[in-house]
């Protein structure tokens, strides 16, 4: 049996080389997602951990020190030196320190922007950094920058630095250029050291220090030196060793690789799930081709089980080399996925290829078309062998088609139903229902593509016959030959574009609401907000006081209050300008009143509370002492906004409570409006700080969007390998098609059909299969955009279904492309038929 499936295999090769190659397309994008994975995975591993090596004990404080000063003082540093066993005790200060680059603009997105001291042995040099030009800093105006910040920079030796801190910005001179490891410099952040006393300064206090680093003598054992430094560290401090550090660094930078990892995985998932499409039809037709050969097999004393053993064999090889095939190739794919997904500056990562990979992307591989070949062999073995070998072709018996008919119906029903129950309800678990819907429709969808396929075509053919008469005829009688085919192809592309329709639908909402949420509220013309989402101090708005004509005012944030018994943050504004700089859409009382030291709130939380205008509530801020404040307006709020507060407090009101709030923007208008002098002038102002970003509208507006906007483009990246599976189903179809109707079109070319009218024919099949697969997955995919977004609207006021008509055109204009680019090679092929043998084949 094995040699007879071998020598089928090798004699049906160009037909299985289609289903070879989605196979092969789907093992590669597993096989590249895994080996992708475990590769980041080893590097961020590596790169977290690499330095730690040199750590034998790390000290530090336990949390926040009430009422003492912050961190360790350098009478403990020098104690801890002394222990037996300690070559060197390093106090480190660390903090955000953001560089701009010769045109003041900040190098990278200031999320790790970091700063550091520079802590020199007695030899002059700190064992965390190895200088590859000049030196460490040697006074308070001088800095030392890490060589991939420099080289973005475009600094050497002895230039000057702008440098931006939570105290303000300030110039220095570059010192030296370094390297140094995961220990202190996050991939892709910057770092810049400063002497021990500016840093203090900077970062903390002088005199104290964040943790400590002590390096062991050689022969030390650490757990012993463990033992001895907590022996002598004061209260609240802790001790651990570097390899237990290290531990903990890896586990939280493989969070991210790990999410990425699991993405394009589940997106290997549904390119592999797609190609299960792929894998039947062609084996369906090939059965279908071979039922004289088969029943041929039956007759001379092949059992019915032999026949089918045969068949599974010849998918089982189809698998097995597409999979080794796949597996090389997606080792190759790693490499590109590090390119478009790794940031620039992650660490280079060697391709892992693990046991675990090569077993997972066999296993699908080899499985897969056995799965899928199975349905079609068992309709095949229905056949009698009498009836196969009468006739040219047999078909499986078939029964009308009502029970899988009914099924489908009632499973695309039931999904419909349960996704618009899920849409409209407000429970929690709406999402869960709407997911179990939309794969009963699906479901249900595919089983009645082929019932769909007759009247769909029917709509189109009065088109087709008006731009080509005869060839659209035939184009579409061809078409709705067998249904199940049609169906099955059709299949493929309408679940790609399901997937690219509903992310669409789903991302034009939601940059539309977030459009709207971020800029409709705001009047100020710049919004002034800390690189890397960090916080600012009050001292920040000070330099805007110098700003004639200016008008300003900070969102201070000031957490940790009980306001009528519910846990609530407020935020303290300047009475006097906040009506000026945002819009308040005031229900009830007035602005005015914040002037009188009462407060406004937002509708959702006077909602939730039972708040209304004119009720005075206890007030009471930690361990503070009690008081009260009056509600003296209600205004309406998006609970998502990320500038209008919840509670609108004077700013005269949070200093009774709170010495230091912090500030997560600034509101500034300028006179005469938005310009490029005004916001020149403002960050003049500001004091050219790198560590603030100054934005006017349009500016929030592509920041707040640019995340949808990414992401939508890695997901339609990924699914467009399975609009490629989708079309290699296509060109699979034809090409069979072609294989079957060989005497049909040896015949019309006879009765007079040139090659060119052949080509048309066969274009116009695969724009029918195309228009078909499109058109359903586009439905498909604004029913289940429209479902998800309802759930959003539950929470996110002002959330509104937006229909992307570009995008969607789009994506239907390129799956009617890639069917037309299909049909090429079987449309070239039937053009090719040579007429008398066509005519006279069996």
């Amino acid at each position: 049996m094995f040699r007879t499936a071998l020598r089928n295999v090798s004699a049906h090769k160009a037909r299985l080389l289609m289903t070879a190659f989605a196979v092969m397309l789907g093992v590669t994008f597993i096989t590249g997602s895994l080996v992708y994975g475990d590769s980041l995975h080893r590097a961020a591993t590596a790169e977290a951990t690499a330095g730690y090596e040199r750590i034998a004990v790390d000290v530090a404080p336990d949390g926040p020190q009430a009422g003492g000063p912050a961190g360790i003082d350098a009478r403990t540093v020098r104690t801890l030196a002394k222990l037996p066993g300690v070559a060197a005790a390093a106090g480190r200060v660390d903090g955000f320190a953001a560089v701009a680059d010769r045109a003041g603009k900040l190098i990278g997105d200031g999320t790790s922007s970091q700063g550091g001291n520079f802590a020199p042995a007695a030899d002059g040099k700190d064992p965390a950094y190895r200088f590859t030009e000049g030196s460490g800093p040697t006074g308070k105006d001088t800095i030392a920058l890490d060589g991939t910040t420099a080289a973005k920079g475009g600094y050497r030796v002895g230039d000057t630095v702008r440098v931006g801190t939570d105290q303000g910005a300030a110039s220095y001179t570059l010192n030296g250029i370094f390297r140094t490891d995961g220990t202190k410099l996050p991939s892709g952040g910057s770092l810049t050291l400063f002497t021990g006393a500016t840093a203090q300064k900077l970062f903390l206090q002088a005199g104290r220090y964040q943790h400590v680093e002590l390096t062991a003598t050689p022969d030390t054992d650490v757990t012993r030196l463990l033992s001895r430094v907590e022996s002598v560290l004061p209260k609240g401090t802790s001790a651990v060793t570097g390899a237990r550090l290290a531990q903990i660094k890896a586990n939280l930078a493989t969070h991210d690789s790990d999410t990425m990892s699991q993405i394009l995985v589940g997106f290997a998932a549904v390119a592999l799930f797609v190609a299960t499409f792929l894998i039947s039809n062609t084996f369906t037709m090939l059965v279908a081709r071979r039922t004289r050969e088969l029943a041929l097999m039956r007759a001379v004393g092949a059992t019915r089980k032999q026949v089918r053993r045969i068949l599974l064999v010849e998918s089982l090889l189809v698998g097995a080399i597409a999979s080794v095939t796949g597996l090389a190739v997606g080792t190759g794919v790693a490499g590109l996925l590090q390119a478009l997904f790794a940031p620039a500056d992650a660490p280079a990562a060697p391709l892992v290829l693990t046991p675990g990979t090569v077993i997972i992307s066999l296993l699908a591989g080899t499985l897969l078309p056995m799965v899928a070949a199975w349905l079609p062999i068992r309709r095949a073995m229905a056949i009698p062998p009498v009836a196969a070998l009468s006739t040219a072709e047999q078909t499986a018996p078939a029964r009308a088609g009502s029970l899988r008919t009914g099924l489908s119906a009632a499973l695309a029903v039931t999904g419909t139903v349960t996704v618009v129950y899920g849409a409209l309800t407000t429970a929690k678990d709406a999402r869960t229902v709407i997911g179990i819907g939309a794969a009963l429709t699906l479901t249900g969808v595919i089983g009645l593509i082929p019932l769909l396929s007759r009247p769909f075509v029917t709509l189109l053919k009065p088109l087709l016959t008006r731009l080509a008469p005869v060839h659209g005829d035939l184009a579409a009688r061809n078409t709705v030959r067998d249904p199940r085919r049609t169906g099955a192809t059709a299949t493929a592309l309408a679940i790609a574009l399901t997937l690219a329709s509903g992310l669409s639908v789903l991302g034009a909402s939601a940059s539309q609401y977030l459009d709207r949420a971020t800029t409709h509220a705001l009047s100020a013309d710049y919004v002034i907000k800390p690189a890397g989402g960090r916080q600012m101090t009050a001292a920040t708005t000070e330099p805007l006081k110098k700003l004639p004509g200016a008008t300003y005012s900070p969102l201070d944030q000031s957490t940790a209050y009980r306001l009528g018994g519910v846990s609530s943050v407020l935020t303290g504004v300047d009475p006097a300008h906040i009506g000026q700089l945002l819009r308040y859409d005031v229900i009830e009382g007035s602005l005015d009143n914040l002037a009188k030291g009462q407060i406004a709130v937002a509708d959702f939380k006077a909602d939730q509370a039972g708040w209304h205008v004119g009720q005075t509530l206890p007030l009471q801020r930690q361990n503070d002492k009690p008081g009260s404040v009056t509600i003296g307006a209600v205004y309406r709020a998006d609970e998502q906004s990320d500038l209008m507060p919840s509670i609108t407090a004077p700013d005269s009101l949070i200093a009774r409570y709170d010495s230091a709030p912090t500030t997560h923007a600034i509101l500034v208008a300028t006179h005469g409006g938005p310009s490029r002098t005004a916001l020149a002038a403002v960050t003049h102002a500001l004091g050219d700080n790198p560590a603030l970003t100054v934005l006017d509208q349009d500016g929030i507006r592509a920041q707040d969007s640019s995340g949808i906007g990414e992401q939508l483009n890695v997901f339609y990246a990924l699914l467009s390998m399975a609009l490629a599976i989708a079309a290699l189903g296509i060109a699979n179809t034809l090409a069979m098609s072609v294989l079957e109707r060989r005497k049909e079109i040896g015949t019309l070319r006879a009765l007079g059909l040139d090659r060119a009218g052949v080509t048309r024919m066969i274009r116009l099949e695969a724009l029918l299969l195309g228009t078909l697969g499109a058109t359903l997955g586009t439905v498909m995919g604004i029913f289940l955009g429209w479902a998800l977004g309802r759930t959003l609207q539950q929470s996110v006021v002002g959330y509104e279904l937006v229909l992307p008509w570009g995008r969607l055109g789009l994506g239907v204009v390129i799956a009617l492309a890639g069917a037309l680019l299909a049909s090429f090679w079987p449309a070239r092929r039937a053009a090719r038929v040579d007429i008398p043998a066509a005519i006279t084949a069996q």
